[in-house]
C-alpha cells in the first residue's frame, strides 16, 4: 500500500512543529521545503533521528526544491512573516500575498491533485490567493483557522470548569482572529449546554480571549507567534484528508450559495475526506448570530478586495 505523500511549505516554527506532528502520526511521508538552504534538511534529518525513539516510520527529507514535492496528497503551506508584537494580521498582507502565491503557484505545478491547506495569516484572504493562483477546483483549497480558534475557546473552557478537553464540543465561524463568531448554543460539556455551567459574563470574557488568542502568545512570547497549536490544527485536518475520515470540522472553506457568501473562503462547519472539502455544512442562525456573521464575511471581502486590486503589482 503506498504511503501517503505530505508537503509542508515553510520550515519555521510552524511548518517544522506540523512535520513534528504528522511524523508522530505515522500519517505518511514527509517533505519539509524552505527557501534557506540547510534548514530543512537539518531539522528533516533530526526529526528522522527522533523517529527510533518514538518508534514511528515516516520517512522525512528536507529540501529547497519543489521538484520533491512532485505527487503530493496534502500540501500544507505556512510561508511567510510572523506576526509581531502591536501587527494585526491585516498588516502582514502585502509581503504574505506575495509569498503565497508564489509557492501555491509553484507547488500546483508539481502536485495538481493535492489538497492544498493554508496557515498563512491573514487567512482568510491567504486562502482566496492560492486559489487563484493555483486555479484548482474550491474543494482542493482549504484554510486552517477554525480548528485553532476552537481549540483555543475549548481550552478555555476546560480551564474555567476544571474539566477534560475531550469533552467539550464547540463550534465557532466566520473569519479568524478579531472577527471569529462564537456560537455558545452549539458548545456542549459531555453534552450538557455550556450555557448551564459558565454564567454569561464569565462565557463572554473566555469568548473575548478567544478572539485574542493570537495576540495573547504574540505578546507573551515578544519575538514570535504561536506554533504548537496552530499546527496540531492543521495536522488535524491532514489526517481527515489522507485517512478519508469525513471529519466535520470548522474551516476557510469556500462559500457561494452557502450562506449567501457569494464566492468566498470563510469558516464554517464542513467536511473533510479525501476529496478535500466535500461538504458545507448549513447551520440555522439566531439573528445575531447572523449579523456577527456576515460582519466577518463583510471583513474577508475587504481583505480579498485588497488582494484582487494589488495582484497585477504583487
Amino acid at each position: 500500500m503506498r504511503r501517503a505523500k505530505i508537503t509542508i511549505i515553510g520550515g519555521g516554527n510552524v511548518g517544522a512543529t506540523c512535520a513534528h506532528w504528522a511524523a508522530a502520526k505515522e500519517l505518511g511521508d514527509i517533505v519539509l521545503l524552505d527557501i534557506v538552504e540547510g534548514m530543512p534538511q537539518g531539522k528533516g534529518l533530526d526529526l528522522r533521528q527522533a523517529s527510533p525513539v518514538e518508534r514511528f516510520d515516516s520517512n522525512i527529507i528536507g529540501t529547497n526544491s519543489y521538484d520533491d514535492t512532485a505527487g503530493s496528497d496534502v500540501v500544507i503551506i505556512t510561508s511567510g512573516i510572523a506576526r509581531k508584537p502591536g501587527m494585526s494580521r491585516d498588516d502582514l498582507m502585502s509581503t504574505n500575498m506575495k509569498i503565497v502565491r508564489s509557492v501555491s503557484e509553484q507547488a500546483a505545478k508539481a502536485s495538481p491533485n493535492a489538497v492544498y491547506i493554508l496557515v498563512s495569516n491573514p487567512l482568510d484572504a491567504m486562502v482566496q490567493t492560492a486559489w487563484k493562483a493555483t486555479g484548482l477546483p474550491t474543494n482542493q483549497i482549504v484554510g486552517q483557522a477554525g480548528i485553532l480558534d476552537t481549540a483555543r475557546y475549548r481550552a478555555f473552557i476546560a480551564m474555567e470548569l476544571n474539566c477534560s478537553v475531550e469533552d467539550i464540543t464547540a463550534v465557532l465561524m466566520g473569519g479568524h482572529g478579531d472577527d471569529m463568531v462564537p456560537l455558545p448554543r452549539y458548545t456542549s460539556v459531555a453534552g450538557i449546554p455550556v450555557t448551564e455551567l459558565i454564567a454569561k459574563d464569565k462565557l463572554d470574557a473566555i469568548v473575548d480571549r478567544t478572539r485574542k488568542g493570537g495576540a495573547e502568545i504574540v505578546g507573551l512570547l515578544k519575538t514570535g507567534s504561536a506554533y504548537y497549536a496552530p499546527a496540531a490544527a492543521t495536522v488535524q485536518m491532514a489526517e481527515a484528508i489522507i485517512k478519508d475520515k469525513k471529519r466535520i470540522l470548522p474551516c476557510a472553506a469556500y462559500c457561494d450559495k452557502e450562506y449567501g457568501v457569494g464566492g468566498y473562503f470563510v469558516g464554517v462547519p464542513c467536511t473533510l475526506g479525501t476529496g478535500g472539502v466535500e461538504n458545507v455544512i448549513e447551520l440555522k442562525l439566531t439573528d445575531d448570530e447572523r449579523k456577527m456573521f456576515q460582519a466577518s464575511v463583510d471583513h474577508v471581502k475587504e481583505l480579498v478586495g485588497w488582494v484582487e486590486k494589488n495582484w497585477s503589482a504583487a
